[in-house]
Formats: structure tokens, sequence, C-alpha cells
């Protein structure tokens, strides 16, 4: 048996793992619940919440149990929600009209949350795709191929005004149009609204990973199909530097923080925008991310509560300050229990 000759090693780093003590020490990223954002999706009426199916766990709730639900997560230390409307198909047309009804769904669901929980901050999608029939996030063109980037802006900018009227923090522009951040930000600005903020979706990607949100918000049954589409605004995933024109287009035009979607297969860009920006940088861990992990878990091929913690833990170490995730109530209720992420 050949003798193993001792070594003098300059640097031990295993000396830095030996205990969970000295593990947490020298932990770089803590994720706490103030980093996250819960979204929501609400329905009319009060009818009892309706589960989605592809999403184990979530629901889709009318009004009043929106503000119970509101009331839980702020008590539970999460201090912002985004709330995403699913319209009865009625309400539905090719111009996404009710996206200017002042008494839309989504515009009574902010009012009865500021009422329930008035320190909470809260957050509204600025696109068409809820309420268009046929689930793209602007009006069409006249030859019905395309979406018309210029006349969805104005479209845009009406309800961004109607979103900060009832009282949003931060209006969020998903659409992926040229322009819509110059757009939003100054009818924000003449209308009076010159503290409501933008969260821009600024690097949003064409991903397959929409799949199970499209179903919760009735955009793929509009059109007729989970796979709709979008890839002449949103972005190629093979794109890095791409994402980055668009995200520091967004800053010049007025941005407060900027996104990148999805988050886990986009940790890369994540880190890109990090260091090219000094700007809040928001990661949207999307629905098909949270699906995965869950079936995964349900097959018993992973471990549901290490996966969870390892892939935000992931997302916050890219470089995001804050991750909108399904995960966030129960996340937020495991580490008031006194349980560590990792």
């Amino acid at each position: 048996m050949t003798k193993v000759e001792k070594f003098k090693f300059d640097r031990r780093p295993r000396r830095l793992r030996k205990t969970l003590a000295i593990r947490t020490l020298v932990q770089e990223i803590q994720l706490d619940v103030s980093d996250l954002i819960m979204p929501f999706f609400v329905i009319d009426g009060d009818g009892e919440p309706e589960q989605i199916e592809s999403m184990p766990g979530q629901q889709r709730l009318g009004i009043s149990h929106l503000q119970k639900a509101c009331e839980k997560v702020f008590g539970l230390g999460i201090q912002a929600i985004a709330l995403f409307p699913v319209l009865n198909p009625s309400l539905k047309d090719a111009s996404g009209s009710d996206a200017l009804n002042e008494n839309t769904l989504v515009l009574r669901a902010v009012k009865a949350v500021r009422d329930a929980v008035p320190d909470l901050a809260v957050i509204t999608d600025i696109a068409l795709d809820p309420y268009t029939n046929h689930g793209h996030d602007g009006v069409l063109n006249k030859e019905k191929t395309d979406v018309d980037n210029d006349r969805t802006l104005g479209i845009l900018a009406r309800m961004a005004i109607l979103n900060a009227a009832a009282g949003v923090d931060l209006v969020a522009p998903s659409d992926m149009m040229d322009g819509r951040v110059a757009v939003i930000r100054d009818a924000l600005d003449q209308s009076e609204f010159v503290n409501t903020g933008i969260l821009a979706y600024s690097a949003k990607f064409a991903s397959s990973y929409y799949g199970p949100f499209r179903e919760a918000v009735g955009s793929a049954q509009s059109a007729g199909t989970k796979l709709l589409d979008k890839q002449t605004y949103q972005l190629n995933p093979a794109n890095r530097r791409e994402a980055r024109v668009e995200t520091l287009l967004d800053e010049g035009e007025g941005a407060d923080i900027l996104m990148v979607k999805p988050a886990g297969p986009y940790l890369d860009i994540i880190r890109e925008l990090r260091d090219n920006t000094d700007l809040p940088i928001a990661a949207y861990q999307v629905s098909g991310e949270y699906a995965q992990i869950h079936a995964a878990a349900k097959l018993g091929w992973l471990d549901f509560e290490k996966t969870r913690a390892e892939s935000l833990i992931a997302i916050k170490r890219a470089g995001s300050d804050m991750i909108f995730t399904y995960f966030a109530t129960e996340i937020a209720r495991y580490l008031k229990s006194g349980n560590e992420i990792l």
C-alpha cells in the first residue's frame, strides 16, 4: 500500500464548513421574507376559491377571500403582492376594452386590498392578455398577424393611469412593447401620479414556462392553445445582449425597478443586469418553475423543501433584490416557525 504523504496546504476552505454555526456565519446570501412578492389571481364574485390544477396550492380568489389572504401574508411579513385578474370570457374582446373600464375587476380588487391592508404594497400588471379574446398582450394589426406596437401604447398608458388612481404603488408593464415605459411614465406624470412607480418587465422571454399561468388567467383558453406564440415581442431565449439592450432602454425611459422573467432558467441574465445597472432588480419565478418543483417532488424525485429553498437562494445569489414567487406565503410561514432556509 502506497504511503500517502502529508502536504502543507496554504488554504483549507473546509474549515469554514465544519459546523452549522460556522456555515451560518460565512453564508453570503440570506433569503428574507421581505425579499418576496406574492402573486394572487382574482376572480369576480365571492364563491369558494377555485383550485388551479397545474399550480398545486394556488387558487383563484374572489375579492373578499383576497382581502383575507392579503391580511395573512402581511401578518407573515410579506410586504408586497401582485394582482392578476381572471375575467369572465364574455368581457373579453379584440381590443381588451375592459382594461379601460373604471370598474374592472382588478381595480375593485386593488381598492378592496387597500381598505383591508393599507400598508401592503400593491403591484398590478399592465398588459392586455387577460382582457383580449386572442390572448395577446396588445391589440392586433389590421392583418391580425402581429401585435400593433404603437396602437397598444396608448391603451397601456390609459390603463396605467386607472391603476394609479385606484391606489397601486407600482404599475408593472409586462407587454414588451417598444417605448412603453416612456409613454406610461409621461402619462402618469401628466396625470399627477408622479409617485406611482414603474416595475418594468424589461427582460421577459418568450418562454415555455408560462403555461400554468396562462391556464390560471384564461389567456390560453382565449387563444385556444397553451402555446400562444409571442415571439415577435417577447425576447428570444437565446439572446443575452438583447436583454441588456431592453433593460438599459427601460432604465433610460424612467423605470424604477427592472424585471427578469422567468427567473431560474435566466440566472445569467439577472447577473448581467445586476452588473450593468444600479436600479433594483426583480425576478419572477414563474408558474412553470413552481409547477415542475411540485411535480418532481410528488413523484419522489427530489426533496420539496430543500429544492424550493435552493431555487430561491439561486435567484437571490444571481443578483435579484426581490422575487415574485408562488412559494412566498409558505416560505414566510416556514421562516416564522423558526426554520432556516438552508
